[in-house]
């Protein structure tokens, strides 16, 4: 297990996790037999965790590479009060740490980050620990995630 320096104030909260993304038509289509499990589109990045996102956001590259279906357009708002157009990916299997979750994209053209927002983090039951700069599961479901329904 390597040990981590501890981060300086710069790099508290900033958050890197390796992330698998699937294309789930592709994983659909293998599990049906209409094709083999090599021609899966996959792909692994290295996502910033991103609290303040709300959801998935991926590179136009990468959206390209998973071959996932753009299905709508929406207006996303920026940290800088900025607003655009953006599309929605769909069918996005992300796993991260042994847990996945499926779900939408907003896709930003030029990007070169992945940012894993909110619903994405709460769907695998993961939690943020910006001071110790690390991703886990929560403590009352190291195991498997938990969904409250209340």
């Amino acid at each position: 297990m390597q040990v981590l320096e501890r981060p300086t104030e710069q790099e508290m909260g900033r958050v890197l996790t390796t992330a698998k993304l699937t294309n789930v038509f592709d994983q659909d289509r293998a599990k049906a037999g209409e094709l083999q499990p090599r021609e899966v589109r996959t792909v692994e990045v290295e996502g910033l965790v991103d609290t303040g996102a709300t959801m998935l956001v991926l590179p136009g590259d990468v959206v390209q590479k998973l071959g996932v279906p753009l299905v709508r357009e929406v207006t996303v708002t920026y940290a800088n009060g900025g607003k655009a157009q953006r599309s929605i990916a769909r069918g996005i299997v992300i796993e991260i740490q042994g847990r996945d979750a499926i779900v939408d994209a907003i896709v930003e053209p030029e990007a070169k980050t992945v940012l894993i927002g909110q619903v994405p983090l709460e769907v695998m039951d993961l939690i943020v620990d910006p001071k110790k700069a690390t991703l886990g599961p929560r403590p009352e479901s190291p195991d498997s995630p938990l969904i409250e329904l209340y």
